[in-house]
């Protein structure tokens, strides 16, 4: 199974970055999930709202999957 997953791009980003994850974890082109974007929004406020929505939820591509405790990242020495 691919290690795909939907994140916010950071290097192809024109507000957010999510139009350009879409498009990335649907190889599709961006611009094509752009204007899918402005005509939901120009068609009733949806794409607004959904863009929103997807811009919070949405991890960016350089941050860390949240880890299981807090310990993962530092070493522990016991004396």
């Amino acid at each position: 199974m691919s290690d795909k997953r939907l994140v916010r791009n950071s290097h192809d980003e024109m507000i957010g970055g999510v139009c350009s994850g879409i498009a990335n974890y649907l190889n599709i082109d961006p611009v094509i999930v752009r204007l899918v974007f402005v005509l939901l929004a120009l068609g009733g406020g949806h794409g607004v709202l959904a863009y929103l929505i997807l811009w919070v939820l949405m991890p960016t591509d350089g941050e860390p999957v949240a880890k299981a405790n807090a310990f993962d990242e530092e070493e522990i020495v016991i004396n």
